[in-house]
């Protein structure tokens, strides 16, 4: 299937899965359990609103199973908001300890799937403003409908605040210019995927057992790579869910995040023979900054995306979910 066919086949809206009943009767059906899943570090001025908004895909529809929330270590009341608004809340570091520390918002995905009990994984972040259920039943509504469909991906419209105006479009900076021009170069089968880096995304637990994890905000130029590789483009769909208004970042942020983005490029690049690396992508960074004087200076900082296992060769996963002794032949 070329990218085009692909493109127009495998694309939903979000308004097509409204009828929550509906969706519920196939998971009841299918006997299918659903995890919500929001990574956080100190996000407790927007945590709150999210889980209240999704809280009755649970309570009331019983389309959700459990909402999970997956912490960095947070200093602020992520935590005490989190349990107070219903979600059951684990700091990453605490789990898994055998694998070693690392921190970042894939060490977070990544612990989750651990964590978590669905057979459908659906990961939203925490800093999305405009909150609502069909962040939720967008994403899974592809799964339940398709057996065929293993992994769906959100795009929407992101509009970007200038000054104190919200600008209708602008938002997915670091797609358009690091992102999108890089998967045309190096990975042109996933050029059809119009946000690659949103952070809500949908998943079988077949799938995300299987995959390796990069720790930082690298995690979703590697899983797109590689479940594309191993699964085919076939297994994947993306989802108009419409409009994200969410914390724009800044561009000081935004560099050092392409900058980790680059280094899982370089290293999946690499392996797959698309490029040769003659060392290991540097961790390195030199970030220009200036004071309120007007004065410039280097900041250099350690941006280095460590890769976790697939989960289905950690011990404690294996024994969790009673896995085959022969999964890896399966």
């Amino acid at each position: 299937m070329n990218v085009e066919e692909w493109f127009d086949k495998y694309r939903f809206k979000c308004d097509s899965y409204r009828d929550i009943k509906s969706l519920v009767r196939l998971k009841k059906d299918k006997k299918i359990k659903i995890s919500v899943v929001i990574p956080t570090l100190n996000e407790a001025d927007n945590i709150g609103h999210v889980i209240n908004i999704l809280m009755p895909l649970m309570k009331k529809h019983k389309l959700v199973d459990e909402i999970l929330v997956v912490d960095s270590g947070s200093t602020d009341d992520t935590e005490k908001i989190s349990k107070e608004s219903g979600a059951k809340f684990f700091i990453s570091e605490k789990y898994l300890k055998g694998q070693g520390k690392a921190k970042g918002k894939g060490e977070n995905l990544w612990k989750s799937i651990y964590l978590a009990e669905g057979d459908i994984i659906v990961w939203v972040d925490a800093d999305i403003k405009n909150m609502h259920p069909r962040f939720v039943y967008g994403l899974v509504g592809p799964l339940l409908t398709h057996d065929d469909i293993k992994f769906t991906k959100a795009f929407y419209k992101r509009p970007i605040k200038v000054g104190k105006e919200l600008m209708p479009l602008g938002g997915g900076r670091v797609t358009e210019l690091t992102g999108r021009p890089l998967f045309n170069m190096y990975f042109p089968r996933l050029s059809g995927f119009i946000q690659p880096f949103s952070g809500e995304f949908a998943i079988r637990r077949e799938v995300a057992e299987r995959i390796p994890f990069f720790i930082g905000y690298g995690v979703e130029t590697g899983m797109l790579i590689d479940i594309v590789q191993k699964f085919g483009l076939r297994a994947c769909a993306q989802v108009d869910l419409k409009k994200r208004v969410h914390r724009n970042q800044t561009l000081q942020s935004l560099s050092k995040m392409s900058f980790g983005i680059l280094q899982v490029f370089a290293t999946r690049a690499d392996k797959l023979g698309k490029l040769v690396l003659v060392r290991e992508p540097k961790s390195k960074y030199r970030q220009i900054e200036h004071d309120d004087k007007g004065d410039y200076f280097i900041r250099e900082l350690k941006v280095q995306e460590r890769q976790r296992p697939p989960m289905i060769i950690v011990d404690e996963y294996r024994e969790k979910f009673k896995k085959d002794p022969n999964w890896m032949y399966v």
